[in-house]
């Protein structure tokens, strides 16, 4: 199996639907911009948060076992994808690639 690299590339921060909609929380987010994960044989990386790895999980799991080329053609890298987190207040996007 392939080991796939995970880096966070950038959050996006909607502040506007946190005031609509959001109740006041004191701790979010510990991922850092350029921060890299390493994925072994499809599994969640140490210290990667749960629910970033739900919604990655399923890309990393095909990329360990070099398959790829996700939405025919979407990457230029077709062995990579960019997945965002499930927050929708502030989401992370994750740059996968096998390597």
């Amino acid at each position: 199996m392939n080991k796939v690299r995970i880096t966070a590339i950038r959050q996006t921060i909607y502040p506007d639907l946190m005031e609509k909609y959001e109740n006041p929380i004191e701790h979010t987010c510990d991922v850092i911009e350029g921060q890299q994960w390493i994925s072994e044989n499809g599994q969640r990386p140490e210290g990667m948060c749960p629910s970033a790895w739900s919604s990655m999980r399923e890309f990393v799991e095909s990329l360990a076992k070099g398959e790829g080329n996700f939405y025919d053609g979407w990457m230029k890298n077709p062995m990579s994808a960019m997945i965002s987190c499930n927050d929708g207040f502030r989401p992370f996007s994750f740059y996968i690639e096998a390597i």
